[in-house]
């Protein structure tokens, strides 16, 4: 029962190609092998496809229902970057292949479009290099945090905290903590943007970054983004421009114009890759020049015969912050993304992500509390605390949601608004859909009027019922955790 190892191979041609220094056979020890036949079911091919397909229909996906879910970017992927990324030129390639081999080039097509995301990436933000090492959102957080740590200490600063927002997004402060720094949280103020006071009075020496998710959680932009940056500069912190939400900024305003040292960026949402069940991610970091020298290794390098190279002889990086270079086919995914769109496509993409939540947000006031009467850009905070008074909490409105094939979008977030729903309808969603989910809201909003005791059986057509939240935790083993 060893792994039995072909001789040989056919090749694209049909030509049989040796392969050498191959083992014909691999014996395993007897402890390891398997005393009988293992127990398999025998079905047929329309059982297996039958039982699959049903399985996929028991969850939400983006590709068959609206997914309004705040603060995450659920757009709809474009399947022809999926069919792009599944290339046999790419997925073939494996990170530990040559970059150079005689007679051709293994690797350098890979280098160069990866050199190239940088570099668009760049353009984008107004910043002057990129990695592309981290692989999510929260992992280029702590990346830039640790760049920024760096920074600081190769200039012999001690700093000691990070000033964050109660807006901004809930990874922020877990990020700097990990780095090593106290988080200072500042409070929002009625428009619901950073408390300018506060921010002077708690900024000082000791503050090494000002992290900002922009526009914040709330759908609001800051007007007095540029009088914070300068603050912070003259106070000698750096500012680091949380880029989950560049959606809604997208060709419309640089976060390196605005006067930010680092941004991370999230490619499964701003450039609609697969995002939601656990990944794929990615989460380029980008930074001004004064902080190139602190990047992951290794960094992508153009040589001057045209060819492409990895340098690890970087002194004041970080050192590494993944496997490899990053998770490669998200980088392509989102690199076919720009491309397809273009400058002036990625412009209606923001315009089209603010006028969609603008669209929902105006529909719906009356029906609930609209904590903040300013703007929003492409996501906007509900409250479902008119709804409390009858007994209707934010979660009960989430399942009664999924009765009409509709995703719940982010509730009880961010922790400044109470009985908070979070929106963004993203720019791929046409009008009947943004009508429809506009119907539905105000349906259950009258509902909570009339019948608010219904809403503790929803959802009544899920696959699975509605769990017991407070036993759930309460049976919860801590060993899981």
């Amino acid at each position: 029962m060893g792994l039995i190892f072909a001789k040989s191979r056919p090749g694209r041609t049909g030509v049989t190609l040796p392969l050498k220094d191959v083992p014909v056979e691999c014996k395993l020890d007897k402890r390891y092998l398997r005393g009988k036949d293992a127990e398999l079911p025998s079905v047929s091919e329309p059982e297996v496809v039958r039982h699959f397909t049903n399985l996929s229909k028991m969850n939400f996906s983006v590709d068959s229902n609206f997914y309004p879910l705040g603060s995450c970017t659920m757009k709809y992927n474009p399947k022809i970057t999926e069919k792009i990324a599944a290339m046999e030129e790419f997925v073939s390639l494996h990170p530990l292949a040559p970059q150079l081999i005689r007679g051709g080039m293994l690797t350098q097509g890979a280098l160069e479009i990866t050199s190239n995301l940088e570099k668009v990436l760049c353009k984008i933000t107004g910043m002057d290099e990129f990695t592309t090492h981290p692989m999510a959102g929260a992992h280029g957080e702590l990346t830039g945090v640790m760049i920024i740590a760096a920074y600081h200490r190769n200039n012999g600063n001690r700093k000691k905290h990070i000033l964050i927002p109660d807006s901004g997004h809930g990874t922020n402060p877990a990020s700097a903590a990990i780095a090593g720094y106290d988080v200072i949280t500042i409070k929002s103020d009625k428009n619901g943007v950073m408390d300018l006071g506060e921010f002077k009075e708690k900024l000082n020496e000791d503050t090494a970054a000002v992290m900002l998710t922009c526009p914040n959680t709330l759908g609001i932009f800051n007007p007095d983004i540029k009088k914070i940056s300068d603050l912070a500069h003259k106070a000698g912190a750096l500012m680091y421009y949380d880029g989950a939400n560049l959606n809604a900024i997208l060709g419309k305003a640089r976060p390196g114009d605005l006067g930010f040292d680092i941004v991370h960026l999230n490619l499964h949402k701003t450039f609609a890759t697969p995002h939601g069940g656990g990944g794929p991610g990615s989460g380029p970091v980008g930074v001004k020049k004064d902080l190139e020298p602190f990047l992951p290794i290794s960094r992508i390098v153009k040589r001057s015969d045209g060819t492409f190279t990895l340098d690890y002889d970087k002194s004041l990086s970080i050192g590494y912050m993944s496997p490899f270079y990053g998770n490669f086919a998200v980088m392509l995914k989102a690199y076919a993304y720009i491309l397809l769109l273009g400058r002036e496509g990625l412009i209606e993409v923001s315009e089209n992500a603010v006028l969609n939540a603008n669209y929902l947000k105006v529909k719906l006031e009356g029906h609930y509390d609209i904590p903040y009467s300013e703007v929003c850009f492409h996501e906007f905070v509900l409250s479902a605390s008119k709804q409390l008074k009858k007994g209707v909490k934010a979660i009960d409105i989430a399942k009664a949601l999924i009765d009409e094939g509709i995703h719940p979008p982010t509730v009880y977030f961010p922790l400044i608004v109470r009985e908070a729903m979070m929106i963004e309808p993203t720019e791929t969603e046409s009008k009947e859909t943004l009508d429809k989910f506009i119907d539905v809201m105000i349906e259950l909003a009258l509902k909570a009027e009339e019948d608010p005791g219904v809403f503790k059986s929803f959802p009544r057509n899920a696959p699975v019922c509605r769990p017991d939240e407070v036993k759930a935790v309460k049976d919860m083993d801590i060993a899981d955790v």
